[in-house]
């Protein structure tokens, strides 16, 4: 709410004042206790062995924050995790990130982080699938696999995962929150595959496809908005759109990309490479269902929700039900009417749940 500028009238003003004070009236009291600002005390039932991690400090016996935040604990390991840190990566993460050079053997990505992720040339599987040493003749081929300004779906499903540390002098402040024992970030690719089944994605074999994220929209949202879950790629069928939510707050938008069996799309290849420069057309009407579900994700994130397929689709299935616009979508009314409505989600569900108690 922080970053929320809007032109409100005074009736306009009152009803999201109202709404938001529903919010967080609706609030769990244990999310409320686990909040901390700086100087306020951590209670540890006078434990032995406490270990103070980031974020507390140890004054006159007692654990105190140096951070606004929400306290987490570990074992015996205390610490505070700031609401708008920078994204930190774990293994596990589904990331959306840029193609911002290309280097010997790698190419580095942006990913919302401290330090530029690497995606390395040994990690990808070669257009004649074979296991084999890479030589000069790949590295020169690089850029046809990807090149600058290319957003691309990443995945840290496995170790090789590495962070990348530019700054050698900081390596041993920046590793312990990441992973201890390497000094490099490398990404293994894994091409996002679309099937609703699929819980993370596929990682495909870059003959049978290779292609970037195109036609469509990467926005930037706090990655704290978005919740690590089982499934991060939906296609919203209603409008024939793809979404990912990144880990690392990079949300794409774009439109459907059919992913065939490794075996057929490899004997398309060259047909698809001939006629890839001319089937660049994108209807629409399909563009303008990438651009509701972009501005649904743009209000979501200025409110300070958390962001799912099903709030994204609840948004813009409002709009739509509303007769709005989707330039209108980014007014002040359409903002109060998504807080109102989040509020009141949120206050049956919870009298649904004391119901059925």
């Amino acid at each position: 709410m922080r970053d929320l500028h809007l032109t409100l009238n005074q009736t306009q003003r009152v009803r999201l004042e109202a709404a938001l004070h529903s919010l967080q009236s609706l609030a769990p009291a244990a999310a409320s206790a686990a909040a901390v600002t700086v100087a306020d005390t951590i209670p540890v039932n006078h434990e032995d062995n406490i270990l103070k991690g980031h974020g507390t400090s140890d004054q006159d016996g007692e654990v105190v924050a140096t951070l606004c935040g929400v306290v987490e604990r570990v074992n015996k390991l205390i610490y505070v995790r700031t609401l708008r840190a920078r994204y930190k990566p774990e293994v596990g993460d589904i990331i959306v990130g840029r193609v911002i050079e290309i280097a010997p053997k790698r190419w580095r990505l942006e990913i919302n982080f401290s330090q530029d992720a690497v995606l390395m040339l040994s990690s990808m599987n070669l257009p004649d699938g074979i296991q084999r040493r890479r030589t000069a003749v790949d590295e020169l081929n690089m850029r046809t696999i990807f090149e600058e300004n290319d957003v691309v779906c990443v995945s840290r499903t496995l170790a090789l995962f590495r962070l990348r540390l530019q700054q050698l002098m900081k390596a041993t402040k920046i590793a312990f929150t990441l992973l201890h024992l390497y000094h490099s970030v490398g990404i293994h690719l894994a091409m996002f595959h679309l099937d609703p089944s699929c819980q993370y994605g596929s990682t495909i074999d870059l003959q049978s496809y290779h292609t970037t994220l195109e036609r469509g929209q990467l926005l930037t949202v706090p990655p704290y908005l978005v919740k690590r879950r089982k499934q991060h790629f939906h296609h919203l069928e209603q409008y024939d759109v793809d979404l990912i939510l990144g880990c690392n707050g990079f949300v794409w938008v774009g439109e459907h990309v059919v992913v065939g069996d490794s075996e057929k799309t490899s004997t398309m290849v060259d047909q698809k490479t001939s006629s890839s420069e001319v089937e660049t057309f994108t209807p629409l009407e399909t563009r303008k269902h990438i651009c509701r579900i972009a501005n649904a994700v743009r209000v979501l994130s200025a409110l300070g929700f958390t962001l799912t397929a099903e709030l994204i689709i609840e948004t813009a299935e409002a709009s739509v039900s509303s007769n709005v616009e989707i330039n209108d979508m980014l007014g002040a009314e359409f903002y109060v009417q998504t807080a109102e409505r989040e509020a009141k989600r949120r206050a049956d569900l919870l009298k649904k749940k004391s119901g059925t108690r």
